[in-house]
């Protein structure tokens, strides 16, 4: 089959070639990949110390074309949307039936291809904080494809959502039309006289730390992901006395996540349906992936970018 297999000597660490096609384990299905969507952890892998000869990819859509030999699987020429920690650059992966969820016949592939790390990653610690209707929750990085998906879950679970972006003039109408209440440049940003009651934080960083601040007396944050690559550094006074009180920081990590399957059917209905927007920045062949891995890792992309596998 042919894939995008990684190569230190090719341009933008990648090539299009011909590699083995996958055996799938008894609790695995042979999906045909139709589209596949980017993120910047593996974007990063690909350029910076991949093992050479590997397929990578984490995000795919596509159709079954062989059940598990286990019955696990729904039945072959059922379009499905799949996770895992590598084979989605391919024109076929093997994937572990538990991370698989069905999508409706009408579904576009690529926009069902957003979903998996991106949309599981905002629905599962956004559970993290618990209810949250008519509370105010704060998404840092909210520009980014998991920010943008968290805004849009937590306004459909029923908080007051303050979305965190850089550049509020460039991006504050966008964040709005998904959702957002209000749009700040940084949780510094954020009123202290109004704090939250959870923070689902993209940056790491200075960020993480502000955003903590802003906690009120027993909420939380949800650390999902560091871009900034920045450590963080609390102020003493930050963690004791009166400010310190019953808050607490949760770490996330999705793939030690269980039971993803009916999540990920969940939210492809709600793709398909037009109640949750992918927010797709940048679509293309997979003949044009570094353009499209170039933009992603200069953070010129805000939102999604997607291959067509063709």
């Amino acid at each position: 089959m042919r894939a995008l297999i990684t190569d230190p000597e090719a341009p933008g660490g990648l090539r299009l070639g011909e590699t083995p096609d996958p055996v799938p384990a008894p609790d695995e299905a042979l999906v045909r990949v139709t589209a596949t969507s980017l993120n910047h952890g593996e974007a990063s892998m690909a350029r910076q110390g991949a093992p050479a000869g590997v397929v990578l990819g984490w995000d795919a859509a596509g159709v079954v074309v062989r059940p598990a030999d286990d019955g696990s699987s729904p039945p072959a020429g059922t379009p499905v949307v799949t996770l895992g920690l590598a084979g989605a650059w391919a024109e076929q992966r093997a994937v572990n039936t538990g991370m698989m969820g069905a999508a409706p016949e009408d579904a576009d592939p690529g926009a069902i291809s957003t979903i998996p790390v991106a949309g599981l990653s905002a629905l599962r610690a956004l559970r993290r904080l618990g209810p949250v209707l008519g509370r105010r929750v704060l998404i840092t990085g909210a520009t980014g494809g998991v920010g943008r998906y968290a805004v849009q879950l937590a306004r459909l679970a029923g908080a007051h959502v303050v979305a965190s972006t850089g550049d509020p003039s460039a991006h504050g109408d966008a964040l709005r039309s998904l959702g957002a209440d209000e749009v700040v440049a940084g949780p510094d940003d954020v009123d202290v006289d109004e704090p939250v009651y959870g923070v689902l934080d993209m940056v790491g960083g200075h960020a993480l730390v502000a955003a903590y601040d802003r906690l009120a007396p027993g909420g939380a944050l949800v650390a999902v992901g560091r871009v900034t690559g920045e450590g963080e550094t609390f102020p003493y006074t930050m963690l004791s006395g009166d400010r310190g009180h019953d808050r607490s920081i949760v770490s996330f990590y999705l793939p030690g996540e269980s039971g993803l399957g009916p999540d990920l059917t969940w939210l492809a209905a709600k793709v398909a349906s037009g109640v949750l927007t992918p927010q797709i920045s940048w679509r293309g062949p997979w003949a044009k992936t570094a353009e499209a891995m170039d933009a992603l890792l200069d953070r010129r992309l805000h939102g999604k970018a997607v291959l067509d596998i063709t």
